[in-house]
């Protein structure tokens, strides 16, 4: 079932499925020309990332946490527990992002005047500024490691559909994700 166009050149996935075929023909390797190039993918993508972020200061988690702040509106304020569903990590790492980022005076803890038992994580001055600079030069390093997709809107909505398909889908609450 796996697509031969790939103008002739080879991956290591491709490598990785033919020694599957040969080490054990009973078996058809072929999901891992999805699976395992999406895992590779992961790779690159954040390693590419990491060195825009770097330019910055900061690493990934710590990036997302403050675009989520931005994103979500609200003078860029979110609860801990909001930031929390918005992530895919546990609320003691969400927790140490926020205290990396509050060390570097980038976020703000206040309590919830809601509910006093939750805190509210806002951006600073400095935060706010920091996350508006790099934006552009964020979006633009994403376009340039997608940039020999041949369907990038297609290959969005394949992914949100399997996503989706696996129960990742949007929390309900503010936009805004990490």
């Amino acid at each position: 079932m796996e697509d031969a166009s790939h103008g002739g050149a080879d991956d290591a996935v491709d490598l990785m499925i033919a020694q599957w075929r040969v080490a054990r023909p009973d078996l058809d390797p072929w999901p891992h020309g999805i699976v395992g190039r999406v895992h590779r993918l992961n790779r690159i993508v954040e390693r590419e990332m990491g060195r825009y972020y770097a330019e910055y200061g900061l690493d990934g988690p710590e990036f997302d946490v403050l675009a989520a702040l931005r994103a979500a509106g609200r003078e860029g304020s979110l609860t801990a527990g909001e930031l929390l569903r918005a992530s895919t990590v546990t609320s003691g790492a969400v927790t140490n992002r926020i205290d990396k980022l509050e060390r570097k005076g980038l976020v703000e803890r206040a309590p919830d005047p809601v509910d006093r038992r939750s805190v509210v994580v806002s951006l600073t001055g400095p935060g706010r500024a920091l996350v508006d600079d790099m934006l552009e030069g964020y979006f633009e390093a994403e376009r340039r490691v997608i940039a020999a997709l041949p369907d990038p809107d297609g290959f969005a909505r394949s992914l949100r559909t399997l996503l989706i398909s696996l129960g990742d889908a949007a929390p309900p609450g503010p936009p805004g994700g990490l």
